[in-house]
């Protein structure tokens, strides 16, 4: 940390509490470039973010406020300073949901912790999302054709092309613009959270948090759950992603009355999108940035992949895109990225 910027969090450390910030503890962070610190007075903690991004850091803040004064359960923001790029929030501690079921396993506590989140889920995307200020989201305000067209390309030259699988350019752009056509047939003027992982849910007191929504925008309903319980690493069991399916749907149903056939019609194409970001974000953050946890990761996804192709739950006809995923499957990634 630099001098400047420990003077920073000094200075707005005090003006929130009054107290003298006596230790900062750098906090690890995983897919993005903010940078994290656990800072510490006498008799109160909280976490400092630093952010060069202020259009990022208006729409958490903007966010953050509007979901607070929904009763969401969400981090304090208690001071923050726009033009140093930094802002203080509620120290929820270091338990996540992925930290508990990495460690304990799915047992019925962490599954149960699964379910609740889903149930608060329709809470971020139909009551606080209906007077949501979607000026601020960054950096686009709904999920459309060029936030889908972004995040295909994301795992076309990040993963595709860095693992020289070969396809033909303009059959795979034509398969992007059918998936990407498919899926904006359904309503997309929801809160959609964006990173909705069981990584951004926190755990205190057995009371669940959720944290980084600053990349939310409008979209359709069915990206969160997909996003929760398609997560790579955390592997759910595939039995249990269909039934915590069914059971964000009930929830979902005490809201709004949905067609639970036509949601799941438009639900694997927002899975598929969401592992191929994925993929795409593992392809840059391990092999461009050589991280080794999104290099670990990968295999998670691919196996993913592997069950929608097997258990045929691609219903469009992407003979391109499909190609280039079964050439995936069967090739060394490791061996051919180091070649």
């Amino acid at each position: 940390m630099s001098n400047t910027l420990q003077e920073n969090f000094n200075r707005l450390f005090k003006t929130w509490c009054g107290e003298e910030l006596h230790k900062i503890t750098p906090l690890k962070s995983s897919g993005s470039n903010r940078k994290y610190f656990r800072l510490i007075g006498n008799s109160v903690s909280a976490i400092g973010v630093y952010n060069q991004d202020k259009k990022e850091n208006i729409a958490f803040l903007t966010f953050a406020d509007h979901f607070i004064e929904k009763n969401l359960p969400v981090p304090k923001v208690y001071a923050f300073d726009l033009d140093k790029n930094i802002y203080i929030q509620e120290d929820l501690g270091d338990q996540t949901l992925f930290n508990m079921h990495m460690d304990e396993g799915f047992t019925d506590k962490v599954k149960q912790h699964y379910k609740e989140a889903l149930s608060i889920l329709p809470k971020f995307q139909i009551d606080a999302g209906k007077d949501l200020d979607y000026s601020v989201c960054y950096p686009r305000n709904k999920f459309d054709k060029q936030s889908i067209l972004w995040d295909l390309n994301y795992f076309k030259y990040y993963f595709l092309k860095l693992a020289d699988i070969q396809f033909d350019e303009q059959e795979l752009e034509d398969d992007f613009n059918t998936l990407i056509n498919f899926s904006l047939q359904t309503e997309i003027d929801f809160f959609m959270y964006r990173d909705f992982q069981a990584r951004n849910i926190m755990i205190k007191n057995e009371q669940l948090f959720f944290i980084d929504f600053q990349g939310g925008r409008k979209g359709a309903l069915q990206y969160d759950p997909a996003s929760l319980i398609w997560s790579a690493r955390a592997n759910l069991p595939f039995l249990q992603r269909e039934n915590l399916l069914n059971y964000y749907l009930d929830e979902l149903n005490k809201r709004i009355i949905i067609n639970d056939k036509e949601f799941k019609k438009y639900y694997y194409g927002y899975v598929l999108i969401r592992i191929l970001q994925t993929l795409g974000a593992y392809g840059f953050r391990g092999y461009s940035e050589r991280k080794d946890h999104f290099l670990n990761s990968i295999p998670f996804a691919l196996n993913n992949i592997k069950w929608l192709l097997e258990n045929n739950k691609i219903y469009l006809t992407l003979n391109e895109l499909i190609s280039a995923l079964n050439k995936l499957l069967k090739v060394d990634l490791d061996k051919k990225i180091l070649e």
